[in-house]
């Protein structure tokens, strides 16, 4: 490069050229050597069931991976996955946003690890934005004590906007987190509604979280989120907020005995605890495992878990056929023309979705 200065104004002044800087990329360095090595699906259940984590996260992103090849492969390692897995406690893990879901879970896990020992995975579905459709995935942050244990797997899957595909692979991931050793599996959800009633649908024992001191205590009394709950459990009770906890689950205990019985035959316990602190933990703890072993001992987890089973082979129909139908060609091409037919007043919308089944199972309508 030519410098100004060495023009003929600027006598007795010199700059040299300098010396040309290396790249920053290693010369040395063979790239065909860092390329990641395609598993096949032996080689990816061989290494799951013998506790690699990175071939288990590995065949988890490929559970949520859209791209049909990958969906392929991943059933097939479900499949081949499926005689190792069953052998874990599941709990489901719900509450409002800040309820101290994360902060509870990582000392739950800290809890249960040093108490039972065991393995310990957490599944967190991380609600996605509706407008860019990204996530966070930020759960693992705060739990900073979970996540410097060997034993304890953490992983937040974005919800992506769809409820039910989430958590289908959720439990495809429960699965596989099974057949890795996970003896122990926590799914995290956030929020009350439709999220609850799926993870109810994959667990053993479904704690719901709860605040006190938040305003008028009937918010928290749901019939519908109440009546799933195996356990209710109030967090922050701490400090100046011990007595407003207290008289919350007062509250909660006398909501609970309106409400029919359950089929399991347990009466949901309501307890106090504080998930900063660490206070109250063991006491939660001895009630999740006292209703282990009581449903275990008068039939009721086993006949769940088949009920659980029968219940995704349906979703799971309602879905193939779901995608089946918007991915028909057909469909494609008509569906536009019967959304501005029905926006034009030409058609209803139940006509208008009559046409487009009818289309697709290629059945005429009687005249």
């Amino acid at each position: 490069m030519e410098h100004p200065e060495n023009s003929k104004e600027y006598k007795g002044l010199t700059v040299n050229a300098g010396i040309e800087q290396p790249s920053t990329i290693n010369p040395y360095l063979k790239r065909s050597r860092y390329k990641r090595q395609e598993l096949s699906v032996a080689d990816m259940v061989e290494g799951i069931v013998k506790g690699n984590v990175t071939i288990l996260s590995q065949a988890v992103t490929l559970i949520e991976s859209v791209n049909p090849s990958h969906q392929q492969k991943a059933q097939e390692v479900i499949e081949k996955c499926l005689p190792y897995s069953g052998n874990s406690v599941r709990i489901g893990i719900s509450g409002v946003p800040g309820a101290g879901k994360s902060t509870s879970i990582d000392e739950f896990g800290v809890h249960v690890l040093d108490r039972f020992g065991g393995k310990l995975a957490v599944l967190a579905i991380d609600p996605s934005s509706e407008r860019s459709k990204g996530s966070i995935l930020g759960d693992k942050t705060r739990m900073e004590k979970l996540a410097l244990r060997k034993e304890s797997f953490i992983r937040p899957s974005p919800s992506a906007g769809s409820l039910g595909g989430v958590a289908r692979k959720t439990r495809e991931t429960i699965i596989l987190c099974e057949a890795a050793g996970y003896d122990k599996i926590f799914v995290e959800t956030v929020g009350v509604g439709q999220s609850e009633t799926a993870c109810h649908s994959m667990v053993d024992f479904f704690l719901l979280i709860q605040l006190a001191g938040t305003g008028d205590e009937l918010q928290g009394i749901k019939r519908g989120i109440m009546e799933i709950a195996d356990g209710i459990i109030i967090n922050k009770c701490d400090g100046n907020n011990v007595e407003k906890c207290q008289m919350a689950a007062t509250s909660f205990r006398n909501a609970l005995h309106f409400f029919p019985a359950p089929d399991s035959g347990w009466q949901p316990k309501v307890l106090c605890y504080s998930g900063f602190y660490g206070t109250g933990v063991k006491e939660v703890w001895d009630m999740v495992y006292e209703y282990i072993d009581f449903v275990k001992h008068n039939g009721y987890f086993d006949y769940r878990r088949n009920e659980q089973s029968k219940y995704w082979m349906y979703e799971t129909i309602n879905e193939q056929l779901r995608s089946n139908f918007y991915n028909n060609p057909d469909i494609q091409s008509h569906l536009l023309s019967s959304e501005q037919a029905v926006l034009g007043g030409m058609k209803t919308s139940f006509a208008a979705a009559k046409d487009l089944l009818d289309m697709y199972f290629k059945t005429d309508t009687p005249t």
